[in-house]
């Protein structure tokens, strides 16, 4: 394994597909858990302790509302983790972005969106801290961003093939 996706409650996995589908077509390794930053603390605290030696690298953290899961992961661990702010009722995910973004400093945690690209800018973020020392990956990401703009620029072709 090499991403550990985590999310404080199953109700996020689906909001989580972007990542995941992301990561299985750079061929990422990963694996995704529900543990909660304050119903489950002592089983989060085990898995964060125990992940480098399961061969987690980087860490993705989902939560809504107190959105406290990226904070305490990153504060048992010296990993790299990206928080993902949840969209939840009733502040459609302001708090969670805030909740994520605001460490203190000395506990550093990425943060990407809170929904729209937010999961998938997660992975993608991931693959570049992965590429640093997998050569693999890194082709596999290059190839990834050649391949969004050659779509793009099908997509110009076809507009102003249609505007003549």
């Amino acid at each position: 394994m090499t991403v550990s996706i985590l999310m404080g409650s199953d109700s996020d996995f689906p909001k989580l597909e972007d990542c995941t589908r992301t990561l299985g077509l750079l061929e990422i390794p990963f694996e995704a858990r529900v543990l909660s930053a304050h119903r489950t603390p002592k089983e989060l605290v085990e898995y964060v302790e125990g992940a480098r030696e399961r061969g987690i690298r980087v860490f993705c953290a989902a939560a809504g509302g107190a959105a406290h899961l990226a904070g305490v992961v990153a504060a048992h661990t010296d990993l790299p983790v990206i928080g993902i702010p949840m969209a939840n009722p009733p502040m459609g995910g302001l708090d969670a972005l805030l909740a994520t973004v605001q460490m203190p400093g000395g506990i550093p945690v990425a943060t990407v969106a809170v929904g729209g690209g937010g999961p998938k800018n997660a992975a993608l973020f991931a693959a570049r801290i992965l590429a640093l020392s997998d050569e693999g990956i890194a082709e596999r990401y290059k190839a990834f961003r050649e391949a969004m703009g050659a779509a793009v620029r099908r997509k110009d072709e076809a507009l102003r093939a249609k505007l003549v």
